[in-house]
């Protein structure tokens, strides 16, 4: 596994892909331009068969140039690195800092690889994929691009530590609508790695994403709360809300928000963010003193509804049925 690091030393745990995933790739997207261009030639000869020859001359060179080098930069521009191959593959072309590319990117490929991929029929291209320690061919070189792999195991993810418990469900009321995938991915990869890194450089890179955060919600971030525990709790109540969209609940039934409960093979919030009370030190800032634990009010049963059977007489004694509604676990009781 290569990690990519950007600016911020973040630790971006991409897989980069090797020569036989990436070859296996471009052989599908030659196939598939190669089809393309062979029926568009013969639609064209059909076209131009009144034409001289200077003008079927020019006709091959425009055609060769739209669909096998054009097209390729243009499905790679607005897919953002993904062709039909890599797509098949799970491959797609990042910049070197992580992020997508652009359409200069795309046009620095497609030109090289006219030169190590059409040209030479990809013999340049699969020896400076071998000689790449990041197997990348001299158009990524050039470009400033990589290829890595999108589908790695599930075992190999790492795990977003769980907020503290006295912030969970604190922000229910945020509007998570306008804050975009990319910076969602961003705050994960902090989170996940933030041990990793340097005291100083953790708390700029947490203030940075905070603010990020709470630009996309409108709302700014408690002065109160660490910026590290902010985007954890943030992250837990979006996921709060993904189970609740794709879990059916019945009716009556009020989802919660997910506990805050370490996952298999990640310490407890105590090992994570610091013990929590009162005079607590966090590792994301010397002297910061944890909120208190705050518990909700208890929960008053409703009252308890007379219910009389069937064919009983208006003296006899009824049951008591408890017609309360359930505790907002999230989860629907058994059947």
């Amino acid at each position: 596994m290569s990690e990519l690091v950007t600016g911020d030393a973040v630790v971006l745990g991409l897989r980069t892909a090797k020569l036989p995933s990436r070859a296996l790739a471009l052989a599908i997207d030659l196939v598939v331009v190669g089809t393309v261009f062979v029926l568009v030639s013969i639609a064209l000869a059909l076209a131009t068969a009144t034409l001289d020859d200077a003008a079927v001359a020019a006709v091959t060179v425009a055609t060769f140039l739209l669909v096998l080098v054009g097209a390729p930069i243009a499905v790679e521009t607005l897919s953002h690195g993904r062709s039909l191959g890599k797509l098949v593959c799970g491959l797609r072309v990042v910049r070197d800092d992580g992020g997508p590319i652009r359409f200069r990117h795309a046009l620095v490929r497609g030109a090289m690889g006219v030169v190590e991929i059409l040209a030479t029929l990809g013999v340049i291209a699969s020896i400076a994929s071998l000689v790449s320690v990041r197997g990348r061919r001299i158009g990524d070189v050039f470009a400033g691009t990589l290829v890595v792999r999108e589908r790695v195991p599930a075992g190999r993810a790492a795990a977003v530590p769980p907020p503290p418990p006295w912030l969970v469900g604190r922000f229910a009321g945020l509007d998570l609508s306008a804050v975009p995938d990319d910076l969602w991915l961003a705050v994960r990869q902090y989170l996940t790695r933030m041990h990793q890194l340097d005291g100083g450089v953790g708390r700029a890179m947490a203030e940075r994403l905070a603010g990020e955060l709470a630009a996309r919600t409108g709302v700014p971030a408690p002065r109160d709360v660490p910026p590290a525990a902010f985007l954890a709790a943030v992250v837990n109540e979006r996921q709060a809300r993904d189970a609740r969209r794709s879990s059916t609940v019945a009716p009556g039934v009020v989802g919660g928000p997910v506990v805050a409960k370490p996952q298999a093979g990640m310490p407890d919030v105590a090992g994570v963010y610091g013990p929590v009370g009162a005079g607590a030190e966090a590792p994301w800032g010397a002297g910061f003193a944890a909120a208190p634990v705050t518990h909700p009010a208890p929960v008053t049963s409703a009252p308890r509804a007379q219910v009389a059977p069937a064919g009983a007489s208006g003296g006899a004694a009824a049951p008591e049925v408890d017609s309360a509604p359930p505790s907002a676990t999230g989860f629907a009781p058994p059947a």
